[in-house]
C-alpha cells in the first residue's frame, strides 16, 4: 500500500462506480484490522461489539460529511482546506500538522503490527518483537529514501489481500464459535466501551482522504451515494465479522496482538499462524511505505523546501523524523514502558482531534442533510476524545506549537492534499491522482 503519483495527459480520470467505491473501501481497511480486534476485547469484552457498531454508524455520518464536503468546496484540497474554510487558516494549518503527526506516530504502531505475528511464529518475547518492527522500519524508510512506491494496481491487490484473508479467518473458523465466550458480556464495565471505541478508531479514519473524489464522478449525485453504500457494506461486513469470530471463537483468548493468527489456526491449521505472518508483512512494508508517501506530500506543502534546498528536503526530513520518533516509540516498547493500546492512543487521539475540526468547520460551511450529519458526529467524536486521556497533551502541544503560528500568506494557500496512513491524496484538477491503500 503505497503512494502512486500518474500523471494523465488531458486531466484526471473519471471514475465509475465500481473503481469510486475500491478506492473508498481501500481509504479505511489497512493492517489496523490485524490488532484492533484484540485490544478493543482486551478494554471492553465481548460488549466491544457495541464500540465497533457504534464507530461504524458514525463512519457513516462522516461519509455523508465529507462526500458534502468534497462536493461543496472541491478545490479545498482536503481535510486542511475543509477545515480552513469553516475555522480560518490559523485552524487548518493546525490541522495539517495534528494529521502528519499522526501519521509519523502510527507508522511504528504498523510495524508493531507485522512484528507481532512473526514472533507469534517464531518465538521470542517484547524485546524481540521490538527488534523485528525496527528492522521493519528501517527497511521502508531506506526503500522510500530509494523512491521506491508501489502501483496504484498493486495497492489494490494489498486490499484483496488482506480481505481474503480476514474472509478465510472469519467463515473458516466459524465452527470453532462458542456462545459461552460472551459471557460474561461487560466485564469491565460499561465506560470500558468509550476506551474501545476510542481505539478503533485508529481503523475508521479515511474518509478524509478520499472527499476530493467525489469530482471525479461522471455523475456524482447518482454515483456517489452507491460508492459510498457499497463501501459501507462492505467495510461493515469485514469489520463485524471479524469481531465477532474474535470474540466467539477465541473467548479469553481474544485480548491478543494477533487475534488473526489465532482465527486461522481453526481455520487452516498449523498453516494458519505463517499464513497470517506472511500476510501482516506484506501488509506492513506497503502500508508503511504509504504512510511515508503520503506524509511526504502534506510535508511538502506544511514545510516546503527552501529555494536552492531541492525539492526532496521536505521529504528527507520527514524519514529522519519518522526513523527518530519510530525508533523511540518502539525502544519504549520493547523495554515495557508503553504498552501497544498506549502507542495506538497517540496517533488516535491525534485523528480525532482533526476529525473534531473538519466537523466543526462542516457544521458551519454546509447545509441541509450534512450540516445535520456533522453535529452529532462532532458530538461523538468530542466524547471519544474524552477517553484518550494523556494521549489528549499530544494534539494539544501540536496546536499550540505549531498551529497558531501560520504563515499570513496560508488563507491563499488553496491546494492542499490530504494525507494519512491508509487512504488516498487527491490534487483536484491537477492531472495526478495519489491513492493509497489503508494502514491503520
Amino acid at each position: 500500500m503505497a503512494l502512486t503519483s500518474t500523471n494523465r495527459p488531458g486531466g484526471p480520470r473519471q471514475l465509475t462506480t465500481a473503481r469510486g467505491a475500491a478506492l473508498y473501501i481501500g481509504a479505511l481497511l489497512g493492517p489496523g484490522l490485524l490488532l484492533l480486534p484484540g485490544l478493543a476485547a482486551a478494554e471492553a469484552g465481548p460488549a466491544s461489539i457495541l464500540a465497533w457498531l457504534a464507530l461504524l454508524c458514525l463512519s457513516g455520518l462522516f461519509a455523508a460529511v465529507f462526500s458534502a464536503l468534497g462536493r461543496r468546496r472541491p478545490s479545498a484540497g482536503g481535510v486542511i482546506g475543509y477545515v480552513a474554510a469553516g475555522l480560518g487558516s490559523r485552524a487548518g494549518r493546525a490541522t495539517g500538522w495534528m494529521f502528519l503527526a499522526g501519521v509519523v506516530c502510527g507508522a511504528p504502531i504498523v510495524c508493531l503490527i507485522g512484528a507481532s505475528y512473526v514472533t507469534d511464529l517464531t518465538g521470542g518475547g517484547q524485546l524481540a518483537r521490538a527488534a523485528v518492527a525496527a528492522a521493519l522500519l528501517l527497511t521502508v524508510i531506506g526503500l522510500a529514501a530509494g523512491g521506491l512506491r508501489a502501483s496504484a494496481a498493486a495497492q489494490l491487490v494489498l486490499v484483496g489481500l488482506l480481505t481474503a484473508v480476514v474472509i478465510v479467518a472469519v467463515a473458516g473458523s466459524a465452527t470453532a464459535a462458542r456462545a459461552g465466550n460472551w459471557v460474561p458480556f461487560v466485564p469491565h464495565g460499561w465506560l470500558s466501551l468509550g476506551s474501545a471505541a476510542a481505539t478503533l478508531m485508529f481503523s475508521f479514519v479515511g474518509w478524509e482522504a478520499v472527499a476530493p473524489l467525489t469530482t471525479r464522478f461522471a455523475d456524482p449525485s447518482r454515483q456517489l451515494p452507491r460508492a459510498v453504500a457499497i463501501a459501507l457494506a462492505v467495510t461493515s461486513a469485514l469489520y463485524l465479522g471479524l469481531a465477532v469470530a474474535t470474540i466467539s471463537v477465541l473467548g479469553p483468548r481474544a485480548a491478543t496482538d494477533v487475534p488473526l493468527a489465532g482465527l486461522l489456526s481453526h481455520a487452516v491449521g498449523t498453516a494458519g499462524p505463517g499464513a497470517a505472518a506472511a500476510a501482516a508483512i506484506v501488509l506492513t512494508l506497503g502500508a508503511t511505505n504509504a504512510y511515508i508517501s503520503g506524509a511526504a506530500a502534506m510535508a511538502g506543502q506544511l514545510a516546503p523546501a527552501a529555494p536552492g534546498t531541492g525539492r526532496s528536503a521536505p521529504k528527507l526530513r520527514l524519514l529522519a523524523a519518522i526513523a527518530a520518533a519510530g525508533l523511540l516509540l518502539i525502544t519504549a516498547y520493547g523495554l515495557r514502558l508503553v504498552s501497544t493500546a498506549a502507542l495506538v492512543a497517540v496517533p488516535t487521539a491525534l485523528f480525532l482531534a482533526v476529525y473534531l475540526g473538519a466537523m466543526a468547520a462542516a457544521a458551519r460551511v454546509l447545509r441541509g442533510p450534512a450540516r445535520v450529519a456533522a453535529l452529532p458526529a462532532a458530538l461523538a467524536v468530542t466524547v471519544m476524545l474524552g477517553f484518550c486521556g494523556w494521549a489528549l497533551a499530544i494534539p494539544a502541544a501540536v496546536a499550540l506549537a505549531v498551529g497558531w503560528q501560520a504563515r499570513p500568506d496560508s488563507g491563499r494557500r488553496r491546494h492542499r492534499p490530504s494525507a494519512h496512513p491508509g487512504g488516498a491524496v487527491c490534487c483536484p484538477g491537477s492531472g495526478e491522482e495519489r491513492e493509497l491503500i489503508p494502514s491503520r
